[in-house]
């Protein structure tokens, strides 16, 4: 499918916008049939390299006066818009005679059948641009293949007559026209619909408009705004409602969506409907998930045999000319069409994606660099709008994706499968065994080294005092794990031979051949290309971890400053919106988020009156690893006083799964008889986690408790409004797990920044509470009660994050936990902590 834009440029009718498109864009969208396949089924990274080389060597072979890369481009009128088309010219010489145009295509084989009909139409296309420039001229057209297996070339030459050229020009241009100004019309029709538009709502609330109005401004202008708004004040609708505006007046041509969860994108869709509801003409898709979306669920991804895949471009027009009629393009819609068309839903989705006007999708479309959609950011890159929502989720999920890890246990397996059968791959595969090997003997040996040294050995080999490490628990080891060493270097040694994989793997997956393994050898080519794409990245924000274990070994290229590449993301876009509920400190997530000072950073308020929430703060028990044992008595006895004055749902999160376990056992001996209990577990599957939430949903006659953990798919994102949710213990500051990874990054932003500890620990670990604590009051007619538990809540490191609307209330004990919530929910005075 190809991708256009209005553009600026000079043409006979000036006051026409100009449509532009490449050549061969044009061809594959008009001309395109068959499935997608394509050539033997796969394409690797090595392939197109070796491709562009070969170009090379042909065009260098090539007589002196012979040109490469020649720009062309015509502009043709049409009723409503002029069409631009335009490309470059592979080879082009002048001789006496003819003037020559070159194609040069890279094959693995010939085809028997001839060269490919889309290859014929892009030269005869270039050709018919040539002729309109310059009228009269005799032109010969060459379509060169050259066999990069053989290094053999076969040449196909004709001389076509001009009128033939100008009849196809006009065939081809005019069946894209027929789109294009389908496009236009719609572009027209929306924007006048967009700059007509009225807030959908019957008023902002409070700090709602001056978010819409920054929002707005940033659009506009171009750059950045990091915005933490509380929950409830209408976050999704601030940001898209301007957005849509500053699209109705031109300012980009496409918005994405970022979200990291489901519910985000369920959110702005209810919110997309809305503003259609209030007169906006738009066009919306969801991307879903490849294996969620697709109708081979389970079954491997075969684009050769699978009966959506085959036939695909013959059957995607109706398809598409059909799905495009509906405004929003939820999973639902898409999955319909495609299912009455037969084409693979998820190839819809991303080929209606070119056509639509905003695009709600997850955080890896835009920013994963496996990933993200090329088709949008390869050439334009400041025509889209960026709005980023939930994006403190941004930073762990940002680090993932610019991290990668290879294990050796599959490198060994696929070794083994494909020994007989792909002997190079086996090779290959061996040598990179071996540079594995090499890398955890040396860990092995450094291990050795090391073994007298203090436990509290710094990352940086300095040496800090036991002591000083007891007084101060909470200050994890820099260090080692058993097994696992970080170094700060890029394992050079290991590159090579996995380059070697990739030529060795790409050529035997490039002749299709079926086997019971080739699913994994695929999937372990895409985990090294992976590997090495970021090794390309690796920089001073990046470790290399090498774990040695019998069962776990491999080797990880972790980011533990993920700001670098999500700024160079960012420069795709003429603007992006960061939101979320809890962006405290600002400083700290316009840093890590690609961010900088010049970048606006604000806060808003809750819109509701602060005396819906009350905020009970059980100072005097300890939840740090080494006391939880003893204080789990204390923790159920304390949810138990704050749920005994009112029933209804209430919500309990902890920072582990075994802590929840032991003090909803306890809990369960001293709750109150009309109490029912619900936790959550590791690995709950969707059905399971739709089970738990629907308990909320229904009528209770008694008290509902869920225990769930911080963090996870309870902790934030669900909207419990009214009654559903009264109420929410949160147990513990929501410190991460110690871990190699996080002591890594504590340690270099302790160098770099001054901070290693909260960037690390503290910051991540606060931003849990709030979210948990978020999920409390929803609406403007919410009342409930909130109690964290844990004496770090005392100290100023914690009390500093707190939001600036919070009325905190000092509670040493069941009974004045009980007091406060009585008087609470019997509309009693409250006294705020000091």
């Amino acid at each position: 499918m190809p991708e256009f834009m209005t553009v600026p440029a000079k043409s006979t009718s000036p006051d026409k916008p100009i449509v532009s498109v490449p050549v061969r864009k044009l061809v594959d969208y008009v001309l395109r049939t068959g499935g997608l396949g394509g050539e033997g089924g796969f394409s690797s990274l090595d392939r197109a390299r070796a491709g562009m080389r070969g170009q090379k060597q042909l065009q260098d072979a090539r007589p002196a006066g012979y040109q490469t890369e020649v720009p062309v481009a015509c502009e043709v009128e049409c009723r409503d818009f002029i069409l631009r088309v335009q490309g470059r010219i592979d080879g082009f010489l002048r001789t006496e005679t003819f003037v020559h145009i070159e194609e040069i295509k890279t094959v693995m084989s010939f085809d028997a059948s001839g060269p490919d009909p889309l290859h014929q139409a892009q030269l005869k296309m270039y050709a018919a641009l040539w002729a309109r420039q310059e009228p009269g001229v005799r032109i010969e057209t060459v379509l060169t293949y050259l066999n990069l297996e053989t290094n053999e070339v076969r040449d196909y030459a004709e001389t076509p007559a001009l009128d033939a050229l100008a009849t196809f020009f006009e065939e081809v241009t005019s069946a894209y026209a027929q789109w294009a100004e389908e496009l236009q019309n719609w572009r027209t029709l929306r924007d006048h619909s967009l700059q007509a538009l009225a807030f959908p709502y019957p008023a902002y609330r409070a700090g709602q408009r001056e978010f819409a109005v920054a929002a707005y401004r940033t659009l506009v202008r171009g750059g950045r705004l990091f915005a933490e708004a509380p929950t409830g004040i209408g976050k999704t609708i601030s940001v898209l409602f301007p957005a849509l505006k500053a699209l109705g007046e031109g300012r980009f041509v496409r918005l994405f969506y970022l979200t990291a969860k489901t519910i985000g994108r369920v959110v702005a869709e209810k919110a997309l409907s809305d503003l259609r509801d209030a007169g906006a003409r738009l066009r919306s898709v969801t991307l879903t998930a490849k294996e969620k979306i697709c109708f081979n669920s389970g079954a491997p991804c075969d684009l050769n045999t699978c009966p959506y895949a085959i036939g695909y471009y013959d059957r995607l027009k109706p398809a598409l000319g059909e799905v495009l009629s509906v405004g929003a393009l939820t999973r639902a819609a898409i999955e319909d069409t495609a299912r009455r068309h037969q084409v693979c839903p998820f190839e819809l989705s991303l080929d209606a994606a070119l056509w639509v006007d905003v695009i709600v999708c997850d955080y890896n479309y835009v920013f994963d660099p496996s990933a993200y959609l090329k088709r949008f950011f390869a050439e334009d890159v400041e025509d889209c709008a960026f709005l980023i929502d939930e994006a403190h989720n941004l930073i762990d999920r940002a680090r993932e994706m610019f991290s990668a890890s290879l294990d050796k246990a599959s490198v060994l397996e696929i070794k083994k499968a494909v020994k007989d059968a792909a002997p190079d791959c086996a090779k290959a595969l061996g040598r990179v065994s071996r540079a594995m090997n090499l890398l955890m003997r040396e860990e092995k040996e450094d291990q050795t080294q090391d073994q007298e040294k203090d436990l509290f050995t710094l990352s940086d080999g300095s040496v800090e005092d036991p002591e000083a490490a007891r007084r101060s628990p909470e200050r994890p080891r820099l260090g080692r794990e058993e097994g696992l060493r970080a170094v700060m270097e890029l394992p050079e040694e290991l590159l090579s031979p996995l380059r070697h994989f990739l030529t060795a793997a790409g050529a035997w997956l490039m002749r299709n051949k079926p086997a019971p393994w080739r699913e994994a050898l695929l999937t372990l080519y895409f985990d090294v290309s992976a590997f090495l794409r970021i090794a390309e990245m690796y920089g001073d924000g990046y470790a290399t971890l090498i774990r040695s274990g019998r069962k776990d070994a491999g080797v990880r290229l972790f980011c533990m400053d993920p700001s670098g590449p999500l700024r160079q993301v960012l420069e795709r876009a003429r603007a992006a919106v960061f939101f979320s509920a809890t962006l405290a400190p600002l400083e700290y997530y316009r840093d890590l988020l690609g961010g900088g000072p010049r970048d606006e950073a604000r806060t808003w308020p809750s819109p509701f009156p602060r005396d819906n929430l009350r905020l009970l703060i059980q100072d005097r028990i300890s939840t740090l690893y080494k006391e939880r044992a003893n204080s789990v008595d204390e923790v159920a006895r304390s949810i138990a006083a704050l749920i005994q004055p009112h029933r209804g749902n209430y919500m309990v999160y902890f920072p582990s799964y075994e802590y929840l376990k032991q003090v909803c056992a306890r809990f369960e001996v001293i709750q109150p008889s009309e109490c029912r209990v619900m936790t959550q577990t590791s690995g709950m599957s969707e059905s399971e986690r739709e089970a738990f939430m629907a308990a909320f949903d229904a009528p209770q006659a008694g008290t509902l408790l869920g225990f769930a953990v911080m963090g996870g798919v309870f902790g934030e994102g669900i909207d419990l409004t009214g009654d559903r949710l009264v109420g929410a213990i949160i147990v513990g500051v929501g410190m991460p797990q110690l871990c190699l990874e996080r002591d890594l990054i504590q340690d270099y932003f302790q160098k770099t920044r001054g901070t290693g500890f909260d960037f690390a620990y503290t910051f991540p670990g606060m931003n849990r509470v709030l979210q948990a604590v978020g999920r409390v009051i929803r609406g403007e007619t919410d009342r409930g009660v909130v109690m964290l538990v844990d004496t770090r809540f005392a100290q100023g490191r914690y009390r500093r994050l707190f939001p600036a609307w919070w009325q905190p209330l000092a509670v040493r004990g069941d009974e004045e936990i009980l007091c406060q919530a009585r008087q609470f929910w019997e509309g009693g005075d409250m006294t705020t902590i000091q």
